[in-house]
């Protein structure tokens, strides 16, 4: 779970590619470094994302059986949220809960 602004987008094949700056990382299992590229599969029913917004992202690394893949994929179930005050609070709150 991270805060990012994207930065620019990009269709390869049958997913959108975007570059995303990481504003703040809330809860992760691998680190993320300060620009990120997030991938999302044309079919995902997530919010379209637009340059210069801001968004809350729960996305899962990814990363196939012969580790030559390795990033950060924004499925069906993940979380991708326009960013606000309040949201940065939720996303805190439950993060300490865990």
């Amino acid at each position: 779970v991270f805060h990012g602004r994207i930065l620019a987008q990009r269709l390869v094949g049958q997913e959108t590619r975007y570059e995303v700056e990481v504003k703040a990382p809330y809860r992760q299992r691998s680190p993320l470094v300060s620009r990120e590229y997030l991938w999302v599969p044309n079919t995902c029913g997530c919010p379209p994302l637009r340059e210069g917004g801001e968004y809350v992202l729960m996305a899962r690394r990814h990363v196939n059986h012969e580790h030559t893949l390795n990033r950060i994929l924004l499925r069906d179930g993940g979380y991708a949220r326009p960013w606000t005050p309040r949201e940065e609070r939720l996303v805190r709150e439950a993060a300490r809960h865990c």
